[in-house]
């Protein structure tokens, strides 16, 4: 089971932004909503392409925080107290675990990736606490609450065994997986494929994540990318998103703005 909303830490952003403020705000309701579409620009990919896929397209996003406690003392004397690094440490190998050797990688994929580790200020002193940040991405509900599960009994048992302590928190906010509804994909397959002048093409899934999917929760829904390379550039060397060498073919704008509208109106069309 996912943690209470009482054992989940506060997040520094607000978590009432993006999809859930304007669902809050009744924007599936006032006018009712019956499918929703949005789409990604993404390098490598020339502009014009459209990539789809009629099931999960992007994993869901979990930030996470490991608070490793444990007894300050004199580097010298290590037996004078309990190292907090060395429990982060085999925290961090233990992670690992759950998912090469806890998940059932056959039905889907799994990522935990720490990115940052704080703890201590002097080379000869063993602090008392660690803190341990990172992202877990998964593609299916239910191994993503099996994952969360898994990480809170690893890190608290580890943790333990050595006479420290961990506390697991999943931060606010967290995204489920986007999945695509696969009827409304193969709906709207030859929509997309016309505006991309038939260069409409199956794509892997990705482990990005997106508040999109909140919408499908509610209402079937499809998200889709869009190539934003130039035509003149190798795609297979573009700068990928969030890069500061990021760029875009501008012309991708208008294709998306055809995109959007065209989907719009056809399933309007739709008997």
């Amino acid at each position: 089971m996912l943690p209470s909303e009482s054992e989940t830490a506060p997040h520094s952003e607000d978590e009432h932004i993006g999809a859930r403020a304007m669902m809050d705000a009744g924007v599936l309701d006032n006018p009712k909503v019956d499918a929703v579409f949005g789409l990604h620009l993404i390098p490598g990919y020339s502009v014009s392409t459209i990539g789809y896929r009629p099931s999960a397209i992007l994993a869901s996003g979990d930030t996470f925080a490991i608070k490793v406690s444990g007894k300050q003392t004199h580097g010298g004397f290590p037996w004078n107290g309990i190292d907090p690094i060395v429990s982060a440490a085999q925290i961090v190998m233990g992670l690992q675990t759950v998912v090469s050797r806890q998940l059932n990688l056959t039905k889907e994929a799994a990522v935990i990736s720490i990115g940052s580790i704080h703890g201590g200020n002097r080379e000869n002193i063993i602090p008392e606490n660690v803190e341990l940040r990172g992202t877990v991405r998964t593609f299916d509900n239910q191994m993503r609450d099996d994952t969360l599960s898994r990480m809170r009994i690893t890190a608290e048992s580890i943790a333990q065994a050595s006479g420290a302590k961990a506390e697991v928190h999943f931060l606010k906010p967290s995204y489920l997986a986007t999945v695509n509804d696969a009827n409304l994909t193969e709906q709207m397959l030859p929509t997309m494929k016309q505006i991309a002048g038939q260069k409409a093409i199956l794509v892997p899934k990705s482990s990005a994540s997106e508040d999109f999917s909140e919408f499908q929760q509610k209402v079937p829904g499809v998200f889709f990318f869009l190539g934003s390379t130039d035509p003149k550039k190798d795609a297979a060397t573009a700068a990928p998103n969030y890069s500061p060498k990021f760029e875009i073919d501008e012309a991708s704008l208008a294709i998306g703005t055809r995109a959007m509208t065209a989907l719009a109106l056809d399933f309007l069309s739709l008997p």
